[in-house]
């Protein structure tokens, strides 16, 4: 006859987790991400100094669309008053 274990009870047989192989792994993907990272930035870098004259010439007229809509002169509800 074989063992039961009791039905009300949930009793897991499960190791657990080794964190020696866990933790090493990271921490080697960290330092392959860290080595990729480095290598991207200082191959690309001339890529996007050059590239940032024209972006700073971009943000410009971003900032004027985007930022100008916040301010209240009062043009809006001059026109408004003139209406009634």
């Amino acid at each position: 006859m074989s063992t039961h274990e009791p039905a009300g009870e949930n009793v897991t047989h499960s190791t657990p987790p080794r964190e020696g192989n866990h933790g090493r792994a990271k921490w080697v993907f960290i330092g392959f991400m860290a080595l990729a990272a480095g290598l991207l930035i200082a191959e690309h870098r001339v890529h996007v100094l050059g590239a940032l004259p024209w972006l700073i010439l971009l943000a410009c007229p971003l900032m004027h669309i985007f930022m100008h809509r916040g301010h209240s002169h009062g043009a809006h509800e001059h026109h408004e008053d003139e209406r009634k």
